[in-house]
């Protein structure tokens, strides 16, 4: 399984810039999970192959590009962008988003081929499948309706937190897994912002050390996401100090292979 973080923005000399503002990871360049960077970080390759984006939850940062995507296929799309959610997150993007005065209601409209985009509901607990791979989503600890992932090609399987605070749901389906290849979980706020974290549901360093404790599996490669760009030095000293193995910062623009 590969699995990319899309950069958001870019340095002088056109490469990835570590600096990450919004989250969206594509899984062996057919499936994204969430979309605010998808307009803009996929290759020409993987915009001609992604027709499925599960998303995890509402927040600008995780789907402010996605109907830019959808927009700039319009004309080719010889399937539906399928965007797959909870049925709240599915009717929230409805309303919110693609309501005919933010962006228009790509769910109602037909290029002469096909419908354009469509919403497919899953619920909390319950498999599903995006092309070939099979999701379960389990509800985490956010300030909105947000659920963390679990998935899997066959394989490999990979333990995905999206954003949460403090949480145990999750901890238990990835514990039912026989086994746990990798794990990505959010690392927000350095720990002197620890109120904040808490109060807007997210993590610091020192809780993500805490929620380790409750992950079963060993020996698996674990990346911290959804590092604030201004903490973003500070957080990789923090969670270095914390001396997890074979935990570290994610990079964007950079392939993880298991």
């Amino acid at each position: 399984m590969k699995i990319k973080l899309l950069p958001s923005t870019i340095d002088a000399e056109g490469r990835a810039s570590p600096e990450q503002r919004l989250s969206c990871f594509v899984v062996d360049g057919r499936v994204c999970i969430d979309a605010g960077s998808i307009a803009i970080g996929l290759s020409e390759e993987e915009r001609a192959a992604v027709r499925d984006v599960v998303v995890t939850h509402p927040h600008m940062d995780h789907v402010a590009t996605l109907p830019i995507f959808v927009d700039d296929l319009f004309g080719s799309l010889e399937e539906p962008v399928r965007v797959r959610a909870t049925r709240e997150v599915c009717e929230i993007l409805a309303r919110d988003v693609f309501n005919g005065t933010v962006y228009p209601p790509f769910q109602n409209f037909h290029n002469g081929r096909t419908r354009v985009m469509e919403f497919v509901p899953f619920r909390e607990g319950e498999e599903f499948r995006a092309a070939h791979l099979t999701f379960r989503a389990v509800a985490v600890s956010h300030i909105v309706p947000t659920v963390g992932l679990v998935l899997t090609d066959g394989e490999r399987t990979v333990g995905f937190s999206s954003d949460t605070s403090a949480t145990d749901e999750f901890w238990r389906v990835c514990n039912r897994e026989p086994r746990l290849d990798a794990l990505l979980i959010e690392a927000s706020f350095p720990d002197a912002l620890a109120e904040l974290a808490e109060t807007s549901g997210h993590l610091t360093p020192s809780a993500l050390g805490r929620e380790l404790r409750k992950l079963a599996h060993k020996d698996l490669d674990i990346l911290a996401m959804h590092l604030k760009p201004s903490f973003r030095n500070r957080l990789v000293e923090e969670l270095e100090a914390l001396g997890v193995p074979r935990l570290s910062a994610m990079e964007p623009g950079r392939e993880y292979v298991w």
